[in-house]
């Protein structure tokens, strides 16, 4: 009779820097798991809004939950921020998301489950966009998406996606001290963290069925700040001296989309913003749950002032 393998214990790391619109929400999807995390670790670092004062208050709510809340202030900036993180955790696997990512309820378990294969140092998976529309379809593409990553990278290297992600407690001890510090803010630090992985011969998996949705906030971006997003890429590609030109397709790609997406998706907030009576494409972040009430309230009142200035029928 053969011995099952014990089931790895998942730590999940959620990096966060003025993050009060979403932070709830994604605390709240890490709590909501068929398989509760081994432990739920929020870094802020130096915020300067509510965010701390959210975690805080879902601590209150759910004592019992292994809901952390650590601070990183030494420095700014998500890769120390990250990494202070990771070493806090104490998990066999180390999860890691965004604090926009709000994961699927059974995303602890297929995080497991992936990593009962020995072999397996880091896991990624597809994310669908909650604040856009046709998010079935959205899966679909995003997943088509990185299986084209991988042939263009001719199966050599498999990338791991911030928002979705993570890995083995030995393979992070293994590349923490090489992964790139990135001081100026110009890399994409889950495919830095990808390629040390493959220079030390550490193995990525693509799980279609760990699913996280995050949010496409990204679009609100102005062009030019968006296209230096997109930079990031190569400049990540060339600090591991990567020159394969099949890999610039994906930035094409998403430079492609970018006035389409940006359209449907300010059509889908104007849309949902005339249900709610808020502004239809917000400059930052999607507005509080405080302000959403506060705007409800408004336009009821202005619909009963409307009423009362309404002529009567003789």
């Amino acid at each position: 009779m053969g011995v099952h393998p014990r089931q790895p214990s998942v730590s999940l790391v959620i990096p966060a820097y003025n993050e009060e619109a979403v932070i709830g929400q994604c605390v709240a999807a890490a709590l909501r798991q068929s398989v509760p995390a081994r432990e739920i670790i929020v870094v802020d670092n130096r915020s300067t809004d509510r965010t701390a004062e959210i975690v805080r208050r879902l601590q209150r709510e759910h004592p019992q939950a292994p809901l952390r809340l650590a601070r990183q202030d030494a420095e700014q900036g998500l890769v120390p921020t990250r990494n202070a993180g990771l070493g806090l955790a104490t998990g066999d696997v180390l999860g890691r998301i965004d604090a926009d990512s709000v994961l699927e309820p059974d995303w602890v378990e297929q995080v497991a489950g992936a990593f009962l294969d020995p072999e397996v140092m880091g896991a990624t998976g597809p994310v669908h966009y909650y604040d856009m529309p046709l998010r079935r379809w959205g899966l679909k593409a995003d997943d088509r998406l990185r299986q084209l990553v991988l042939n263009l990278a001719c199966r050599q290297h498999q990338f791991l996606f911030g928002s979705n992600m993570a890995l083995r407690r030995t393979a992070w001890e293994a590349i923490s001290g090489e992964v790139c510090r990135d001081e100026a803010d110009q890399m994409h630090e889950d495919i830095d963290i990808s390629l040390h992985l493959a220079e030390h011969h550490l193995k990525i998996r693509y799980v279609p069925t760990m699913v996280a949705g995050m949010s496409a906030r990204r679009l609100e971006d102005s062009p030019g700040d968006y296209r230096r997003y997109v930079a990031r890429f190569g400049r990540t590609y060339r600090a591991h001296r990567i020159e394969r030109k099949a890999l610039r397709i994906p930035e094409l790609l998403f430079l492609s989309i970018y006035y389409p997406a940006r359209t449907l998706r300010y059509l889908h907030g104007r849309t949902d913003a005339g249900r709610r009576g808020i502004s239809p494409f917000p400059a930052t972040t999607p507005p509080s749950s405080q302000a959403l009430q506060a705007s409800e309230a408004s336009q009821a009142a202005r619909r009963a002032v409307r009423e009362r200035r309404r002529p009567t029928r003789p």
